[in-house]
């Protein structure tokens, strides 16, 4: 009789030392604690980057779903992320919704495009659906750029900042705050998920989908729920994008985009979670340190992930394997 796959633990290698419920929460707390502390003695600079990796962290956090849960190959997340923040951009801008209705409609068009590039890739596995995901990526960044209606190559501005229970949220303190939250979320959500009876479902589509088909898990039903989630995902990502920066255009949402969402996942390690968030921290922040060595931090910080891909294959912070 065939073995079922492992859960893992959601702390990977690490969970040796953080045994117990009680060191797990004390490290989280710590950890929580310097992120609400950081703007307060960082300057805005700083600030600026943490809230760019923030952003990654959620976005990371949506592909990991679709590639690290049920193991989907997904060349064109950007496209999710896309669709959420001209659908704020739009409804606010020619509609007049406020951020928060256009952010549920965000939601609901983001779902929908996870069932339209679902459906048709049910059957398609490896290279194949790479080439269906990269292309449904760049048919949504080409429509935006050549629409009348998403500003064309100009993309759209004056994008409305939102308002929380009377306080108009625009600083960059306030949205790294907002997406501090939202990355909190997130990893709460995809901790729920996982230890769910879909992520079970996932996990066994990932390992083996005729298996788990003969096992009477509906594989179709369980790879648009993973398209789905992760759309959500990205689109929220989005929406609090186009209100952070009130301006968006096509280029915000090119394939490097969605190489670099999937070299987060990929270098933190696929389906870990605590991998992926150290995953955005590295993409987002090792460029901005190695900005005193000048136009050879791209090659040093390319040298580096290279070598870690060498010794490091299943990630930075892959599962523990028990064997």
């Amino acid at each position: 009789m065939a073995q079922l796959p492992e859960r893992p633990s959601a702390w990977g290698g690490l969970s040796a030392i953080l045994d117990t419920p009680t060191k797990q929460w004390t490290v989280i707390a710590v950890l929580l604690a310097a992120m609400v502390a950081l703007p307060f003695v960082t300057d805005g600079y700083i600030t600026v980057i943490v809230t760019h990796a923030l952003l990654y962290v959620v976005l990371a956090l949506g592909l990991n779903i679709v590639v690290g849960y049920a193991g989907l190959l997904d060349l064109g997340f950007a496209a999710f992320f896309a669709v959420g923040a001209y659908t704020v951009g739009i409804t606010t801008q020619y509609f007049g919704l406020n951020f928060w209705l256009a952010l549920s409609l965000a939601v609901v068009f983001a779902s929908i495009a996870g069932i339209i590039i679902g459906t048709p890739t049910l059957r398609l596995r490896s290279d194949y659906l790479a080439i269906v995901t990269l292309g449904f990526g760049e048919i949504v960044r080409l429509t935006a750029r050549n629409l009348r209606e998403t500003g064309g190559a100009s993309g759209i501005r004056g994008i409305e900042s939102p308002w929380i229970f009377g306080y108009h949220v625009q600083s960059n303190i306030d949205f790294y705050f907002v997406f501090l939250i939202l990355a909190v979320l997130g990893i709460i959500v995809s901790v729920r998920l996982a230890n769910s009876r879909l992520g079970r479902a996932w996990l066994y589509v990932r390992h083996d989908e005729d298996a788990a088909e003969a096992m009477g898990i509906d594989r179709v039903r369980v790879k648009l729920a993973a398209y789905v989630v992760g759309a959500i995902y990205g689109s929220v990502g989005g929406a609090f994008f186009a209100a952070n920066l009130g301006a968006i255009s096509p280029e915000s949402f090119s394939f490097r985009q969605s190489v670099e969402i999937l070299m987060v996942v990929i270098l933190g390690g696929i389906g870990k979670i605590p991998g992926v968030v150290l995953g955005a921290f590295i993409v987002i922040l090792a460029p901005e340190f190695l900005r005193g060595v000048g136009d050879l931090r791209y090659f040093i910080f390319a040298v580096g992930l290279l070598l870690i891909m060498l010794f490091r294959p299943s990630g930075i912070w892959p599962a523990r394997s028990k064997r």
